[in-house]
């Protein structure tokens, strides 16, 4: 009997020493595991952020993974084309061109079908090209960009229309970077750098997705909060009477004041620093910040 026990004892033992080298281990892992959640407003860059550490650190897209972003990119283009469409007729403008008047009418019926391999028509092509190098176009973005929504990359996609039209188009990573796709839910890229294993989580910017938050990530070792400097003229896609620079003051704000994240890092990533070279040379930051009381560089 002595004999017996002596054997469980040992099996006992040996279960116990497995069990800590276990627990030893995943301590050891966890240590190095570093989690990051990206956050921000919609269109304040942070799916940028998580494609370029996909490019840099996980050898980028595949010629599959890029041609799936085709039909992202087609839209993106139908959609920036339509909320100009649909600007200058608003804003009761007229085009310098009399055949944009039917082109933008063109634009405006297009649906977008739902196969995921249509390609962009030469006809619309054609008309939104027209459309985009009209006069008119252009003023309208210049001058009343603050009351109506427009993607930032529009401008981007519209000047690479030819080419992006072409059949055997597959889009660069160039394109992939500045393709705009509603973040829903969450997203999550991991890759490892300086030693340590780097979880990077990306959720949706817009107000729906915001209660999705906080309860998931309280355990983040820091927290990314992306702004877009060049958004303090724009307005939300959800709500176009709100200023994108409030709301993502707002947003900040609550971020830093919660207490999930009292014990949390958190980074302030000023994004899209040259559309806000650009822009501030012709629109004044002080229109839309009175308070501001800096130099002002474009006088």
């Amino acid at each position: 009997m002595g004999l017996c026990h002596s054997g469980e004892d040992s099996l006992e033992y040996q279960r116990s020493c497995r069990i800590d080298r276990e627990l030893e281990g995943d301590r050891g892992r966890r240590e190095k595991e570093y989690k990051i959640l990206l956050l921000g407003s919609g269109e304040s860059g942070k799916s940028t952020i998580l494609k370029q550490m996909k490019i840099i650190n996980q050898n980028g897209y595949s010629k599959d993974e890029l041609r799936l972003w085709r039909v992202i990119v087609y839209r993106n283009i139908v959609e920036s084309a339509q909320a100009l469409a649909h600007a200058v007729e608003s804003f009761e403008l007229q085009f310098e061109n009399a055949d944009n008047e039917e082109n933008a009418k063109r634009v405006l019926e297009y649906q977008v079908p739902g196969d995921p391999k249509f390609e962009l028509s030469s006809d619309l092509v054609d008309a939104i090209c027209s459309m985009w190098s009209d006069p008119t176009t252009k003023t309208c973005i210049e001058e009343r960009a603050n009351e109506f929504y427009l993607m930032d990359s529009a401008s981007y996609f519209l000047d690479e229309i030819r080419r992006i039209s072409l059949p055997d188009y597959v889009p660069t990573e160039q394109d992939v970077l500045c393709a705009r796709l509603k973040s829903i839910g969450i997203t999550e890229i991991k890759f490892e750098l300086g030693g340590l294993f780097i979880h990077m989580f990306d959720v949706g910017g817009q107000r729906s997705e915001r209660k999705k938050w906080i309860h998931c990530f309280d355990t983040v070792s820091s927290i990314i909060f992306c702004v877009a400097l060049s958004e303090y003229d724009q307005v939300l896609l959800e709500e176009s009477r709100q200023n994108r620079m409030l709301e993502s003051l707002a947003l900040f704000e609550s971020i830093v004041n919660s207490r999930w994240f009292l014990h949390t890092s958190i980074m302030l990533f000023l994004n899209k620093v040259d559309l806000f070279k650009a822009k501030i040379q012709r629109v004044p930051l002080e229109k839309y910040f009175p308070d501001y009381g800096g130099k002002i560089f474009n006088k």
